[in-house]
């Protein structure tokens, strides 16, 4: 038995070759370095999403005589076929000069830097899928990931753009600020939290260049841990079900707060909550008299502990013209000591980011390409919901409600999210949902306005008030009169979104194992390890909790 078990250990193969997009990595069976196949998605929306920005760049660059000729690429075009013409730019309308292809290095195009590359896969896809590139750089900490990085590079032969760097990532930033160092593209996607790569990626991105982030540590931004969350991005969070969105306001603030040390600021063009992370996409640019702006675009939120009412408050307020503003600290707070809905307390959150999280014309480009070459991308079907919604969704409004939250709050059954847009609808204010919450209500109606229209709905329900305790939320919410004159449930002709008349779909199902991975550890010998044993602790604390309560009770009759 123990010889067969050596051969077939013999056997295994060392390596296996992983295919995406149009890149193959060779991947090490030993798993030494990190990849996580689910994060297909956030690779496919940053190569649609790196590509509007590189052609909307190269374009101005055209017009304003930055490009003065057509620049002759180091390899010869190839025959593209019409999936791919999504990636190819002309920068003549004629289309008379030479067309620039995926895959050629172009003298005057940008320069990327992957910052935490592992396994080299996306700098590999960026050199093959990404028109316009003139230098990409994949840099790891790890040794193992380096030298996969150059051994996969050779594997796609795609040497004459990409080039591996072995160093600390924040260094490597830090050491290419000024001009002629700056990178066009940073793209940090970071096993956790990206919060310490922030300080050096806003110095080391070009002005006006793209700066691509994901978080992670989504359970730190919704309230699970205040204190580490002030620690990692000077925001205190709130628990709520609008968490999702929290997370993107938070990271938004802490970049901006980043930049503007340096007279930056920032544009965010494409901000998304996605199954376990947040992915954010924004200009970053100079200027010191708009940098000063910053302050006004941030915000703190009361929300009640009861009903959980929402109330913004500016930490800044902006007067005089836009070419002179004058700054002032804000007057508040916005509410009195008790919530005039349910006379509950409130808790503050923040600071966030209080301005739009979207450029919604870059938003409609990128969603543009995707549905004119469905096959460019593997995840194209969900990319084309998600940005769908995006484009839906309120620029202006921050944070939402949930519809069944709301009637847990009553203890009522939870009418339809369709019911509740239309009776904002009907009175004249503004209705969204967002993109990654499901039954969500954004909304520039007032909190009272809303709560006047769970009252309406909670009294045709036949709520019996006298069961209530007597100092619930419930209770003070039903017995107290509505304000609004009329609220109107009959349909809005706008009160189901485009985007779920057309049967997009909105809320995909989740892959399999689509959570994070075992974070990477270094071993004693100095060779870093993933662990792969998450289905034997799976079992291993399966029934944990019933077993404990048997063992509890085992103990009382034996003391009895």
């Amino acid at each position: 038995i123990n010889v067969s078990r050596m051969a077939a250990a013999e056997k295994k193969p060392e390596s296996s070759l992983v295919t995406e997009g149009k890149a193959s990595i060779i991947f090490p069976s030993a798993n030494s370095v990190f990849y996580n196949p689910v994060q297909e998605f956030n690779r496919d929306i940053t190569i649609a999403a790196i590509t509007e920005f590189i052609k909307e760049k190269l374009k101005k660059n055209k017009i304003n005589g930055e490009i003065k000729s057509s620049s002759k690429c180091l390899t010869s075009a190839v025959e593209f076929g019409r999936e791919d013409a999504a990636s190819v730019i002309s920068l003549n309308e004629d289309e008379t000069e030479e067309k620039i292809y995926p895959g050629e290095k172009y003298e005057e195009g940008v320069t990327i830097l992957e910052a935490l590359s592992a396994t080299g896969l996306r700098s590999v896809r960026f050199a093959k899928e990404l028109p316009g590139v003139k230098r990409i750089v994949a840099n790891d900490l790890s040794h193992d990931a380096f030298q996969l990085i150059e051994r996969n590079i050779k594997h796609n032969e795609v040497g004459h753009l990409v080039e591996a760097n072995l160093g600390d990532a924040t260094t490597f930033m830090y050491s290419n600020r000024g001009k002629l160092k700056e990178f066009d593209v940073i793209d940090i996607d970071p096993y956790g939290s990206a919060a310490c790569f922030l300080d050096a990626a806003v110095q080391a991105v070009k002005p006006g260049g793209l700066l691509c982030v994901t978080c992670t540590d989504m359970a730190v931004m919704a309230g699970n841990f205040p204190g580490t969350c002030w620690a990692k991005y000077q925001s205190v969070p709130l628990k709520s079900k609008a968490c999702h969105e929290q997370a993107l306001r938070i990271v938004l603030g802490s970049i901006s707060s980043h930049a503007a040390r340096y007279s930056r600021y920032i544009v965010p063009l494409l901000s998304l909550s996605v199954d376990f992370y947040v992915r954010i996409f924004m200009q970053v640019h100079y200027k010191p008299s708009i940098a000063q702006q910053a302050s006004s675009k941030q915000i703190k939120i009361y929300r009640c502990v009861g009903c959980g009412s929402l109330h913004q408050q500016n930490i800044v307020d902006v007067k005089g013209t836009e070419k002179n503003p004058t700054y002032f600290a804000s007057v508040g707070p916005p509410v009195d000591e008790r919530c005039v809905e349910c006379n509950h307390r409130f808790k503050i959150g923040g600071p966030y980011w209080g301005a739009a999280m979207h450029d919604q014309d870059f938003v409609r480009r990128i969603l543009t390409s995707v549905k004119n070459f469905p096959k460019r991308f593997g995840t194209s079907e969900r990319i084309i919901g998600m940005l769908t919604m995006v484009a839906e969704e309120l620029p202006d409004v921050p944070f939402y409600y949930i519809t069944d939250e709301l009637s847990m709050t009553l203890r009522c059954g939870s009418p339809s999210a369709k019911l509740i847009r239309s009776a904002i609808l009907n009175s004249g204010y503004r209705v969204s949902s967002f993109h990654g919450r499901v039954n969500s209500i954004k909304t520039d109606a007032p909190s009272t306005f809303i709560w006047d229209v769970m009252r309406t709905w909670g009294k045709s329900q036949n709520i019996k008030t006298e069961k209530l305790k007597e100092d619930s939320a419930a209770k003070f919410i039903l017995n107290k009169a509505i304000v609004t004159k009329k609220i109107d449930f009959t349909d809005h002709k706008e009160a189901d979104p485009v985007s779920k008349v057309k049967g997009i779909t909105r809320f995909p199902e989740l892959p399999a194992n689509w959570g994070p991975k075992a974070r990477a550890k270094t071993n004693k010998d100095g060779k870093v390890e993933i662990s792969n044993d998450l289905k034997e602790r799976s079992k291993k604390f399966q029934g944990k909790r019933n077993k404990k309560l048997t063992e509890e009770s085992e103990s009382k009759k034996i003391k009895l």
